[in-house]
Formats: structure tokens, C-alpha cells, sequence
């Protein structure tokens, strides 16, 4: 991914013909964000859940890697895939995270606990961990992580996802002080934004079921009035992983129409 002190600021997202993985791709806001790459003229991979990518089957031009990234070894094997196809890694883009159910610490079993764990925080080290030999053998790029709100300020309801996001928070920012200054490691952090998240996930419930957030209540605490679009999200993680943005790294980014303004 080029550096160089000629960078044109009209560039913000990768420059064409870089390489992205999408983890997470499935989903409301990554359909967004793929769409958006490819138009950059952006190499795209997507790994997903079968059953995401099932339902919301990438476009044909990008190669979809059927995945658990809360699986070591089923993380191993999709980026030795990676590796097969194009023996280096411009960026990677985790988009994994997840919310059962809403209800008080005190009432979450241990299985609930261990699953939002795994499936939000787990997952964000083994995709980087496995991304990194790839982004050194390219010389460098970025991680982003997509992280949320709840991880800083918590959310009653919420406790392992909140804490996971929480521990997702320092592990970028873990990652960016061991790998800089090659490779870059920062983070997105919405509030809601209007996906199948707020049903249970993309590939992990039934994505036209009810709501699990009354919308009305809380866009009464947005001063943009408003719940989030995935188009919200996406300029910024472009932003995150492209060159405009390459003096920034071990960064949270807050994309919530002004609820939280730390």
C-alpha cells in the first residue's frame, strides 16, 4: 500500500489493486463496505459464517471463504487461503460481533458468556494474528477493527459483548504498538446501527425477526436524530485503511451522530 509524501487527498479509501480481507463481509455494514471497495477498485475477499454467506452471497468478482473465526483451526486454513490466492494482505477489515440476547450480568450462564467472548473478542485475535504474516510479507498496511461504543461507556444488558468490545479496544491498540511502523492497527466504533445485529447477527438468527432495540426510544438521545445506516460506517473504515489516514494507528474512532463524544 503506497505511502508516499505525493498521496492525492482525494484518494481516502485504498488505492486500486490493494488487497482486502473482509471478515465479516456478510453483513449489513460489510455488504457496504464491499460494495464501496470494489468501486475503489479494490481487490475484495470476504470470510464469513456458511450460513451468511448462504443468504448474502458476495459479489461474483469476490472470492467468499466459508468460516468461524472463533475457530482456530477453521482461521488457520481461510487465510492459508488467502495466502494461496494472493501471497500477501494490503488490509484487513473485522467486522465479527454479536449480541444473543439483552439481560443483566447477574441472569447470563456461563456458555452465553464464553460465546460472546469467542465470537467477539476471540475472533478479532485469531484474524489478526493470522493476517499479520501477510500484511509483513505485502510491507506493511492496516487493520481495522470494527469495535463498538458499548466497549467504552457499557450498556445494561449487554455484559459480554460490552466486555468483549472493551478488550478489543486494547488489543488494537496492543497490535498497533507491536507492529508499527509497517503496519497500522485502528478501530470503528458505531453506535446501533440499523443490521441484523440487533436481531442476534448476520447467519446467527432469524434476520426479519423483532428487534431486540426499541429505535424510537434511543434515537431520542441522537443528536443527529437518527439511527445509523451501514453507509455511515463504511467512509470511515475506508478512511482507516487507506493511505490518507497513515500518520493515525492505535485509534478509536467514534461513529455515533454525536451520542458519545469522548
Amino acid at each position: 500500500m503506497s505511502m508516499n509524501a505525493g498521496l492525492a487527498l482525494t484518494q481516502l479509501a485504498p488505492p486500486p489493486g490493494s488487497r482486502m480481507v473482509v471478515v465479516g463481509g456478510c453483513g449489513g455494514i460489510g455488504r457496504a463496505l464491499v460494495t464501496a471497495a470494489l468501486a475503489a477498485g479494490v481487490s475484495v475477499m470476504v470470510l464469513d459464517l456458511p450460513a451468511s454467506i448462504a443468504r448474502h452471497a458476495p459479489p461474483k468478482d469476490v472470492w467468499a471463504v466459508t468460516v468461524d473465526a472463533a475457530d482456530e483451526n477453521a482461521v488457520a486454513s481461510a487465510f492459508a487461503q488467502v495466502d494461496a490466492a494472493w501471497g500477501g494482505l494490503d488490509c484487513l477489515v473485522n467486522l465479527c460481533g454479536f449480541n444473543a440476547e439483552v439481560k443483566p450480568a447477574e441472569a447470563v450462564d456461563v456458555a452465553a458468556w464464553d460465546s460472546g467472548i469467542a465470537g467477539n473478542l476471540r475472533a478479532a485475535f485469531l484474524v489478526s494474528r493470522a493476517a499479520l504474516p501477510l500484511l509483513k510479507r505485502a510491507g506493511g498496511g492496516s487493520i481495522v477493527h470494527v469495535s463498538s461504543g458499548i466497549g467504552i461507556y457499557g450498556m445494561a444488558g449487554y455484559g459480554p459483548y460490552a466486555a468483549a468490545k472493551g478488550g478489543l479496544n486494547a488489543l488494537a491498540k496492543t497490535l498497533a504498538k507491536e507492529n508499527a511502523p509497517t503496519i497500522r492497527v485502528n478501530v470503528v466504533a458505531p453506535s446501533l446501527v440499523d443490521t441484523a445485529f440487533t436481531r442476534g447477527g448476520t447467519g446467527r438468527s432469524n434476520e426479519d425477526g423483532p428487534s431486540a432495540v426499541d429505535a424510537a426510544n434511543y434515537v431520542r438521545n441522537i443528536p443527529m436524530a437518527r439511527v445509523a445506516e451501514p453507509a455511515d460506517i463504511v467512509g470511515p473504515i475506508l478512511f482507516l485503511a487507506g493511505p490518507a489516514s497513515r500518520y493515525m494507528t492505535g485509534q478509536i474512532l467514534h461513529v455515533n451522530g454525536g451520542a458519545f463524544m469522548p
